[in-house]
C-alpha cells in the first residue's frame, strides 16, 4: 500500500481545517441567589443554511455557575448561514433527583465570519424545558425575512397567551393576571428580594410584639406616646410630620407634596352645596380682600371627595364607621403658603354638618382636618395608589406578554419596567386586600374602597396620566412650593424625549405604526382590560401615528416609575396614626364646641391597628438590594449601537436632574426627594 505524500496530507488537512466551521458560544448565568445549575445544558444553532448537532456545553471544571461567563465550542461541517435561532435544551444530572433551576441571562455566539451576535434570554429553565433564543436585534412583525423567525415569532406568542391570562376580579375595575395558579418563574421576585421583605415583615412584627403594641386593644392615652411606635425606625421626613402635623401649613403643603398630589384644583366657583361666605373666611384672607377676588385672582383651591359620598362604611360591632366625604377650601396666602381656611365634612350642608374654619376651637379644627386626611388616604390608596399605578401597570404588562414577542422595540423598550408588578399585586391582592389586611381595616372597609374604585375608573382619562395635561386641567400651572410638579415635569420632558427617540429608530413612518398588527393588538388589549373599552377615557383603541405611540410609552413608563415612586415611597413618613389614618372610630362634631383633646385620642384606631398600619407603611417605604433605578437597563436586550447611545443620554440627563434636586432640597426646610431620579425604581416592584 502507498503511503500518502506530505503534500497530500497537508492538503486533507487544510481541506478539513476549510470546511470544518467553528462558533464559539459565550454563555453568562444570572448573578441572583441559586442561578446556578448542576443540570447538563445543551444549544442547537440554527440558521439560514442548516443548524448544528446538538452540543453539550461542558468545559473542564464546573460550569453554569451563578455570575459566571464561559466560552464554549460548536463545530459544524460548513457555515450555517445567518443564525437565526440557538435552542437551549436543559437535561438533569443523574445525581440530583431533585429541580434545579437555571438562570441564562445571555448566550453571545461568534460566527466563523466574525459576528459577534447577542441571544439576550434572562429566563429560568427548569428540567426538560426547550427555549428558542432570537438575536437582540430589534424587529417588527412585518420585518421578518425568513420563515424560521416568522413561526417561532408566531408560536412565542401563542405560548405566552397560554401562560398570562386575563382574570377579571371585578367587571368594573382594571382586569389582571390569572394567578390562580403558581406564577412563572421569570417574573417572581428574586430569592433575594423575597427574604428581604420577609426578614422586614418579620422583624418588624417582633419589634411591635416585644414592646407590646402588636394586637393590643388599648387606646392611645397621650400624643407622645404615638411618637414612639418603633425604636429606630424614622427618618427625618418622620420625625418633621410628628412634629408638625397638626400645623395648618403644613396640612396644606401634604396636598401638594405627601403622597397625594393629584386631588386639588383651582377653584373657579364654589359648588352650591359648599356654602362658604366671605364673612366666615375673611380673617384668613389678605386685608382688604374678599373670597370672590381671591377666586379671581386663582388664589382658592378646592378639594372634594364627591366621589366617596353615599359608599356604605364597613361595620364595627354592628355599628357604621364614620367617613366622610369631605370638602375643604385652600387659600394661598401672601406668604405663598397653601392654608385650609374652611372644612365641610359631608355634601349636603345642614345644621349637623357645620363648616369648620380655623378659627374654631383647636380640637375642632384638628378633627375636621384629621377626617379630611382618613378620606383622602383612603381615596389615596385605592384611587391613585392601587388603581391607577399598580392595577393599570398589571394591565399594560400583561398585554405586553401577551401581545409583543420579546425581540419587539416596544417589548424591548418596556419589559424592565415591569419586573416584579405582577407579583407585588398578586400579593397586594391577597394581603393589602385580605380580610385582615390593612385596606379591608381601614373605615371603608374591602366593598367601600372596591366600589370607590369603580366609580373612579370612568373618571380616569388618559390625558389625567399625562403629567402636562394633569397639572393645566387642575389649574396648578403656578402654585408656590409645588415640588411635585417642578420635578415631574422635568422627569416627564426627559422620559419623552428618550421614548421618542427609541421609537423614532424603528418606526420610520406613521404607516410602520399603523402596519404593526403586534403594536395594534397591544394598545387594543389595554384598550379593554385597563379601561374596559370606556371611549371617553380617551385611551387609545389604536395607533394612526409615531406621536401618540411616543406618547403613550411616555405615559406608561412616567406611570411605573415616577407617579408611583410619588404615591408610594412617602407612606411611612406621612402615615403617622396622628397626621393620616386609615380608620377614624368616633364620628366628627356636628356641634361646634364640645369636642376635647379626648375626643381626639378616641377617634383614633386602637394601639393594635395604628401600628399594623405603620408596620405596613414601613414595609411598602424600604429599598431592596436587586432595586433597579430609573434609567438603568441591566438586561442588555438591544444588540444594536444606536440604543445604547440613546440609554446613555437618557441616564446622563436624570443624573443632572438628581443633582439640581439635590441642590434645591439642600436649601428647603421640608426637601421633596420623591421624584430625585436617584430615588425612583424603573418598575412597580413594592
Amino acid at each position: 500500500m502507498q503511503h500518502c505524500s506530505k503534500t497530500t496530507h497537508h492538503s486533507i488537512h487544510n481541506f478539513l481545517r476549510v470546511t470544518m466551521a467553528v462558533y464559539n458560544v459565550k454563555v453568562t448565568t444570572g448573578e441572583m441567589e441559586h442561578a446556578g445549575t448542576w443540570d447538563h445544558i445543551y444549544v442547537t444553532l440554527i440558521g439560514t443554511k442548516g443548524q448544528s448537532e446538538r452540543t453539550e456545553l461542558d468545559n473542564y471544571g464546573t460550569d453554569f455557575k451563578a455570575g459566571d461567563t464561559a466560552t464554549y465550542t460548536v463545530k459544524t461541517n460548513s457555515s450555517l448561514g445567518k443564525i437565526l435561532l440557538v435552542k437551549v435544551e436543559k437535561d438533569p444530572y443523574i445525581l440530583l433527583p431533585i429541580e434545579d433551576q437555571w438562570y441564562c441571562s445571555k448566550i453571545v455566539v461568534t460566527t466563523p465570519e466574525g459576528d459577534e451576535i447577542l441571544f439576550p434570554c434572562y429566563l429560568w429553565m427548569s428540567r426538560g424545558d426547550i427555549l428558542e433564543l432570537r438575536g437582540g436585534k430589534a424587529t417588527k412583525v412585518f420585518e421578518d425575512d425568513h420563515p424560521v423567525l416568522t413561526e417561532h415569532r408566531k408560536k412565542q406568542l401563542t405560548q405566552k397567551k397560554n401562560i398570562f391570562k386575563w382574570k377579571i376580579m371585578d367587571d368594573r375595575i382594571p382586569h389582571h393576571f390569572d394567578d390562580t395558579k403558581d406564577l412563572p418563574a421569570d417574573i417572581k421576585f428574586s430569592e433575594s428580594k423575597s427574604s428581604e421583605i420577609f426578614y422586614t415583615k418579620t422583624f418588624t412584627g417582633l419589634e411591635l410584639k416585644f414592646k407590646g403594641h402588636f394586637g393590643s386593644t388599648k387606646n392611645w392615652e397621650s400624643f407622645e406616646d404615638m411618637k414612639h411606635i418603633f425604636w429606630f425606625k424614622e427618618t427625618d421626613m418622620s420625625a418633621y410630620v410628628e412634629e408638625h402635623w397638626m400645623e395648618d401649613d403644613f396640612f396644606g403643603y401634604q396636598f401638594l407634596n405627601a403622597t397625594n398630589p393629584n386631588v386639588i384644583k383651582r377653584c373657579s366657583e364654589l359648588p352650591p352645596n359648599f356654602p362658604v361666605t366671605d364673612e366666615m373666611v375673611q380673617p384668613f384672607l389678605e386685608k382688604g380682600s374678599s373670597l370672590q377676588k381671591e377666586i379671581q385672582k386663582g388664589k382658592i383651591f378646592i378639594y372634594d371627595q364627591k366621589m366617596m359620598d353615599g359608599i356604605p362604611p364597613r361595620m364595627n360591632n354592628g355599628e357604621p364607621l364614620p367617613v366622610t366625604p369631605g370638602l375643604c377650601l385652600f387659600y394661598v396666602n401672601p406668604d405663598d403658603k397653601l392654608m385650609p381656611i374652611a372644612i365641610q365634612l359631608q355634601q349636603q350642608p345642614s345644621e349637623k354638618n357645620p363648616i369648620f374654619l380655623p378659627s374654631d376651637s383647636k380640637t375642632d379644627w384638628t378633627l375636621a382636618k384629621m377626617f379630611i386626611k382618613n378620606a383622602d388616604l383612603m381615596d389615596h390608596q385605592s384611587v391613585h395608589h392601587l388603581m391607577k399605578t399598580h392595577l393599570l401597570a398589571e394591565a399594560y404588562c400583561v398585554a405586553t406578554h401577551r401581545c409583543l414577542p420579546v425581540v419587539h422595540p416596544i417589548y424591548k423598550l418596556l419589559i424592565q419596567h415591569f419586573q416584579y408588578t405582577i407579583q407585588i399585586n398578586s400579593l397586594a391582592r391577597k394581603i393589602l386586600l385580605g380580610p385582615d389586611g390593612p385596606l379591608s381595616m381601614s373605615s371603608l372597609g374591602f366593598d367601600g374602597l372596591v366600589e370607590l374604585m369603580r366609580r373612579s375608573l370612568p373618571e380616569v382619562t388618559f390625558s389625567s396620566l399625562c403629567l402636562p395635561d394633569n397639572i393645566a386641567a387642575r389649574g396648578l400651572e403656578t402654585v408656590p412650593h409645588f415640588y411635585y410638579r417642578d420635578d415631574g415635569l422635568k422627569l416627564w420632558d426627559i422620559i419623552n424625549r428618550f421614548t421618542k427617540s427609541m421609537i423614532e429608530i424603528y418606526y420610520q413612518s406613521d404607516d410602520d405604526v399603523r402596519k404593526d398588527s403586534e403594536l395594534q393588538d397591544w394598545i387594543s388589549e389595554i384598550f379593554t382590560h385597563a379601561v374596559l373599552k370606556n371611549k371617553a377615557s380617551g385611551f387609545p383603541e389604536s395607533f394612526s401615528n409615531i406621536d401618540e405611540v411616543v406618547r403613550f410609552v411616555t405615559m406608561v413608563i412616567f406611570s411605573v416609575s415616577a407617579q408611583h415612586a410619588a404615591v408610594n415611597n412617602g407612606q411611612f413618613e406621612f402615615y403617622w396614626v396622628l397626621n393620616a389614618s386609615l380608620l377614624l372610630m368616633k364620628p366628627p362634631p356636628t356641634v361646634k364646641g364640645q369636642s376635647s383633646m379626648e375626643t381626639v385620642l378616641e377617634t383614633l384606631p386602637n394601639i393594635g391597628r395604628s401600628v399594623k398600619f405603620a408596620a405596613q407603611a414601613w414595609v411598602l417605604s424600604q429599598k431592596y438590594t436587586d432595586i433597579v433605578i430609573l434609567g438603568q437597563y441591566p438586561k442588555e436586550r438591544f444588540d444594536d449601537p444606536e440604543p445604547k447611545k440613546i440609554i446613555k443620554r437618557f441616564q446622563d440627563e436624570l443624573s443632572l436632574l438628581s443633582k439640581a434636586i439635590k441642590g434645591r432640597n439642600s436649601k428647603l426646610e421640608i426637601p421633596y426627594t420623591y421624584l430625585d431620579p436617584d430615588q425612583i425604581e424603573s418598575s412597580i416592584a413594592i
